[in-house]
């Protein structure tokens, strides 16, 4: 990386030039910079701000000829003008100007037919060693010829003091230019920005190249068996992959090519709330120098207290995906032999495990479920249900029947066993029934994976029409069917008719005229029962 290349892209009077340094002197600026902490076990540990999450309302996509032909255009995916975007691509350059700069060069993508090379720009050295941890570090010899297909420029200092003459939400901004290979960023300092920005990039690209792309997590068996775990935030995807028993090959974005499934990363952004050596032993011990605490609190001598959510609930560690022992070195494998849907059913209605049809593999995709619960958000004094498209509406540019067509596709061409796997509640709704534990939920994974769930004898329930394994290794057969696990009956069959009329009412979104995506049918059904 030369100045003149930085000069070109219009950062003036720069200072140093810090590109791809290592881990230690990283963590040295650092320090040196007051931007950390150091945890008792020498762990290094930032605060991001008042953003401890990311800015939704503030992510925008240039509205440019051809990408937005493509771009599904709506409270997701909205447009800023190409001059709004120059004003602010200034503010932006002014911010990093002057002063000294911190540029990492990283692959998305462990796929050779699939990868994008990525550059970022900060001034900020924690979130240089942000994006080393999350995204794939190439070699040396590859460094010397890197040449990157997209750039970030993180000025998180800058804001947009015009942001309503620009018709924008807030002083915050994150803008995409797709046909120049750029994006900004101002007014946050979360890491996460840098990571989900450039998973909704991958989301553009792959789909338009016939390749799919995924928020899911992945691992393998010995046998070469791959598993993808689709889910949203809290549903379990990285607790649940991350098995000593199986290789991960990532626990959040992953591709499908012709070649099989691979990672989009080179590290893991876990939560870390409530974190329990215990059950989450892998993600613990990875928790070490190298890592990179957010928002945790931890007292004068260095301790970090796991359960202190006075930050935010979103407390987060990125690691290289290397400090868990047990990870798949080339972040790829085969074709999936089973995917696994996570909902995190806060109504106590989902049965633990169902074995899915591929109409109901369509149907639940689409739908995305999962719910939250009581004390999660201001004013959330019930479970809330969550429908987003394809387990992650948030970062998907394009339609999200395009990301289903080419699941579908996938799911016949390699024969795909999918499977809904609930791990919110059970004999009852939060606040009277209790969460699944970890134990019944690794069992009914433990069953997928080994095969042994397909000796069952399967029983299909009323309204959702799902086929549940009567019995199950050793899961208590009175929670498999979850209406046999209330107290209730009629309590459950009022909650479960509610949860059916908002699935079944979010659908509808998908039921258009000649549409080859109206998989309605393969959904709850409401009828009288006597």
């Amino acid at each position: 990386m030369s100045l003149t290349e930085l000069e070109e892209i219009g950062i003036k009077n720069i200072g140093k030039i810090y590109h791809n340094i290592g881990y230690d002197e990283l963590i040295q600026h650092e320090l040196e910079n007051s931007e950390c902490a150091i945890t008792k076990k020498g762990v290094t540990a930032v605060d991001t701000g008042i953003f401890t999450g990311r800015s939704p309302k503030d992510k925008y996509f240039v509205d440019c000829d051809p990408s937005n032909k493509y771009i599904a255009w709506g409270d997701v995916n909205k447009k800023v003008d190409a001059k709004v975007f120059e004003e602010l691509l200034t503010v932006a350059k002014e911010q990093l100007s002057n002063k000294d700069i911190y540029v990492t060069d990283v692959y998305c993508g462990a796929s050779a037919a699939s990868k994008k090379s990525i550059r970022f720009v900060s001034e900020i050295a924690w979130q240089s060693h942000f994006v080393k941890n999350m995204f794939i570090r190439p070699t040396e010899s590859e460094l010397r010829t890197f040449k990157s297909d997209f750039t970030v420029l993180n000025a998180c200092k800058a804001v947009d003091a015009k942001f309503k003459e620009h018709g924008l939400n807030s002083e915050v901004f994150v803008m995409f230019d797709i046909e120049n290979n750029m994006a900004i960023i101002g007014g946050t300092w979360y890491g996460g920005e840098m990571k989900k920005g450039i998973f909704s990039m991958m989301n553009y690209w792959l789909p338009l190249e016939g390749k799919l792309s995924m928020h899911c997590s992945a691992n393998v068996g010995k046998d070469g068996d791959t598993a993808l775990f689709f889910g949203l935030s809290g549903t379990g995807k990285t607790t649940l992959s991350t098995d000593p028993k199986r290789r991960l090959i990532g626990d959040d974005e992953h591709g499908w090519d012709d070649y099989g499934v691979f990672n989009f990363e080179g590290g893991c952004y876990a939560k870390v709330i409530n974190l329990d050596p215990d059950s989450e032993p892998e993600i613990f011990c990875a928790i070490r120098e190298g890592a990179l605490l957010e928002n945790v609190a931890m007292n004068e001598e260095g301790e970090v207290d796991y359960s202190d959510d006075s930050k935010t609930e979103n407390t987060r560690v990125s690691y290289p995906i290397e400090f868990i022992d047990n990870h798949e070195p080339s972040l790829g494998a085969d074709h999936p032999k089973n995917i696994i849907f996570l909902s995190a059913d806060a109504f106590g209605v989902l049965p633990p495990v169902s074995k899915l049809t591929r109409e109901q593999a369509m149907y639940y995709f689409l739908s995305g479920y999962t719910a939250k619960v009581a004390g999660t958000e201001r004013g959330i004094t019930e479970p809330v249900a969550t429908f987003s498209s394809c387990f992650g509406e948030a970062f998907l540019p394009l339609h999200p029947t395009v990301y289903a067509k080419l699941l579908g596709e996938k799911i016949d061409k390699y024969g795909v066993n999918v499977y809904l796997v609930n791990t919110g509640w059970t004999g009852g709704a939060y606040g009277v029934g209790k969460r699944m534990s970890i134990r019944d939920t690794r069992a009914c994974i433990d069953a997928i994976l080994d095969g042994s769930i397909k000796n069952s004898e399967f029983m299909t329930t009323k309204t959702f029409r799902l086929r549940v394994p009567k019995t199950l290794n050793n899961v208590n057969s009175e929670i498999l069917n979850p209406r046999n696990a209330w107290k209730d009956e009629s309590e459950f069959k009022k909650t479960r008719d509610t949860l059916a009329n908002m699935f079944i009412e979010n659908f509808k979104k998908y039921q258009l005229e000649n549409s080859e995506f109206d998989y309605s049918a393969a959904g709850p059904r409401i009828v009288k029962e006597d």
